[in-house]
């Protein structure tokens, strides 16, 4: 008979003795992992665990302890209450009596003598708050100005700072009342020298409060912030904008090669968006056909790709030049020949697709008039529009990043290599724009596989972006590795990879085929022992004496072997072949170490090469065949078929590869007629039999 459900078999732990083992029903206890048992979560006690007995009035006791006089006596209470505030039992029993008690510790001067004092009561003030019993806006701005003051310290205790750090996220992020009396209290720059640290939780927690400062200020304010930052995007003082910390932080993780936990990965992911962010006002702004200032950006354009200067208004006629300007716009690519301006009316992508573009001509010259002058000369359906591209390829990366999104709570995906640059989207442009060119040479795309191209260039960069390469030109080398005839082969190993090709149909057949496949393998062994092998005789001098021959002959019954003066250079024929060996009389083949004349005097110290080549077969009681095979390939060839002739299972790598690829090639050719047909999980129902028979034939 089973026992009761709410029965379970635990460690009882008393302080100071040794745990018993005891049947009790799940009632109150306290579980080694500092939760107190109640009658909400009795039922998670489990067989094997020790409890441990405690006080019912812990709570208490420490709230009077915290509050002694004793130095040493409210440091123990503190450290114990930092340990004990995680529970949410033991939470809402100690808040009830006054969490208040926090704001006079919490306030306590910093003297190292205290460090540990003042960082056991922030911790535990952080656990405890952490709960959401408490409102935040229950504290006062004094509270808010003491915490602040420890961030503000050039030096101080690295748990204290850590502790501060996270209230202030806290209050920042909970409620808009303290988010600005924080920002009253600290800037950016009182920030900043914490993440030019090398304690990356430090750092972690850094870049929290300054994501919840940005994310809590009012639209005016992020408006001014993003006007500043576009400035100084524009000016040599950039580095000293959002991406000069951020990639201070990247540094130090790179250089140090520490893994980034969770959440220092979302707090880079998060900061991320949010300086990709500051491209969205480019993104989501139209450009005027009308506005001088950005038609000279598309005359520059021109001048650059084709080196010519802009002409006066005297020389030529009005149609002469607007023909000039139809012909070399429509060489740049531009969907619109006669005002190129109205292509970027549309948004997203906006003005930034003209941004990258402008940038792409004049950081990168070179490749910029060779893209345009190549497909400028090819037929018009075979051609790569640069202008058209541009466009399309800003608005697929704006897609890619996210640009324009909020962050998401549980994301973690941030990319290190677009804080190495000052222009880190840019040249990211410019690194995809030249990749897509490519592309469609490879293709040999025409007009009309416009999409496509895009398609695999988008899938080029996702998975180049899936290793999180640490800069741009890791990036650009990764890229190299996926050229449109890897994009094929990935996508067809990740096809047979998919749930259709693990469904159990599919893998029933492929069970079904499988011997098939081994029969065939096993008759290819078996024919290639038939032709033979020149092995080389090999001395205890390891000199090379001279050769011999072996092959079996084509009943499959015999071997026949016989030493040759020299290397054939061809099959050698049965009859000269002088000694037999009976395919019935074999024992055992035994490779490497195991082989007899691995073990002589001195084959110790046979290099390893000749050792992974070396089989025998033994017949007999002490005979043995020696082989030492010329490569890989012939050791496999011959162990498997050897194998084969004992009846035993082939092994080798090589029948592996081939079984792979035999099965891979033949399931593809059976499954052509069911492509884009869903193949069910399990065979269709049996029908009822019939009511009679009648309609059987009857053979008589």
């Amino acid at each position: 008979m089973p026992p009761p459900a709410d029965i379970v078999k635990v460690a009882i732990e008393w302080p100071g003795a040794f745990p018993k083992l005891m049947e009790i029903d799940q009632v109150s206890n306290a579980d080694s992992t500092n939760f107190y048992i109640t009658e909400k979560n009795r039922n998670n006690i489990k067989n094997g665990s020790i409890l441990r007995l405690t006080t019912s009035a812990m709570a208490q006791q420490l709230h009077e302890r915290i509050q002694s006089s004793s130095m040493d006596m409210k440091l123990d209470a503190l450290k114990d209450l930092a340990n004990s505030s995680r529970d949410i039992t033991f939470a809402q029993e100690f808040i009830n009596l006054d969490v208040t008690v926090f704001v006079p510790l919490a306030a306590f001067p910093y003297i190292s003598r205290f460090g540990d004092l003042l960082s056991f009561t922030l911790t535990a003030f952080v656990e405890l708050m952490d709960h959401g019993i408490v409102s935040w806006d229950t504290f006062s701005v004094a509270f808010i100005k003491k915490i602040a003051s420890y961030v503000c310290k050039s030096a101080m205790d690295t748990a204290v700072l850590q502790r501060s750090l996270a209230i202030l996220e806290s209050m920042v992020l909970n409620s808009q009342d303290l988010y600005q009396k924080v920002a009253q209290e600290i800037t950016i720059g009182q920030l900043i020298p914490h993440l030019q640290g090398t304690d990356q939780d430090i750092q972690t927690y850094t870049i929290a409060v300054i994501n919840a400062l940005f994310l809590k200020a009012p639209e005016e304010k992020r408006q001014v912030l993003h006007i500043l930052i576009l400035y100084l995007h524009s000016s040599a003082m950039f580095s000293v904008c959002l991406k000069f910390y951020f990639s201070l932080v990247c540094q130090n993780v790179i250089r140090s090669n520490k893994p980034i936990n969770d959440e220092m990965a979302h707090q880079l992911y998060v900061l991320q968006v949010l300086t990709f962010n500051l491209l969205e006002d480019r993104m989501m702004t139209k450009m005027d056909p009308q506005d001088q200032a950005q038609r000279d950006i598309i005359f520059e354009l021109r001048r650059i790709a084709f080196d010519v200067e802009c002409e006066s208004n005297n020389s030529g006629s009005i149609e002469k030049r607007k023909s000039m300007y139809t012909r070399d716009y429509k060489k740049l690519g531009f969907i619109n020949h006669v005002n190129p301006a109205v292509d970027f009316t549309q948004i997203p992508p906006g003005m930034l697709a003209l941004d990258n573009m402008l940038y792409f001509a004049r950081h990168h010259q070179d490749a910029y008039i060779r893209i345009v002058l190549e497909n400028s000369s090819r037929e018009d359906k075979h051609e790569c529009p640069f202008g058209r591209s541009s466009i399309e390829l800003t608005k697929m990366l704006c897609e890619i990043l996210k640009v324009g999104e909020l962050p998401s709570e549980n994301c973690h995906d941030f990319h290190p290599m677009f804080f190495t640059h000052d222009r880190s989207f840019e040249e990211f442009f410019c690194i995809c724009i030249q990749l897509l060119n490519k592309t469609w040479k490879e293709m040999r795309a025409t007009s009309e596989d416009f999409n496509k191209v895009m398609q695999v260039v988008k899938e080029q960069i996702t998975r180049a972006l899936t290793i999180k390469p640490n800069s741009l030109d890791q990036f650009k080398s990764r890229l190299q590795n996926l050229s449109y005839t890897e994009i094929l082969k990935l996508r067809q190993s990740e096809r047979m990879n998919q749930e259709d090709f693990q469904s159990r149909p599919i893998l029933e057949l492929r069970e079904k085929i499988q011997p098939e496949i081994m029969e065939l393998i096993k008759q290819q062994r078996l024919n290639r022992l038939c032709e033979g092998t020149c092995f080389r005789k090999i001395s205890s001098r390891r000199r090379q004496d001279k050769f011999w021959y072996c092959r079996l002959s084509p009943n499959h019954k015999v071997l026949h072997y016989g030493d040759l003066e020299e290397s054939p250079q061809g099959e050698v024929p049965h009859d000269s072949l002088q000694d037999k060996l009976p395919v019935a009389d074999i024992k055992a083949v035994v490779t490497g170490k195991d082989c007899p004349h691995m073990k002589e005097k001195g084959a110790l110290k046979q290099n390893k090469e000749v050792l992974e080549l070396a089989f025998s077969v033994l017949y007999e009681s002490d005979e043995y065949l020696n082989f030492i095979a010329p490569d890989k390939h012939e050791y496999c060839v011959w162990t498997d078929g050897l194998n084969a002739l004992l009846g035993k299972e082939m092994t080798s790598e090589f029948t592996r590869s081939d079984m792979d690829t035999l099965l891979n090639m033949e399931m593809k050719l059976r499954l052509l007629d069911l492509e884009n047909i869903q193949i069910p999980e399990v065979p269709p129902p049996i029908p009822k039999e019939p009511s009679n028979y009648d309609f059987v034939y009857d053979c008589n």
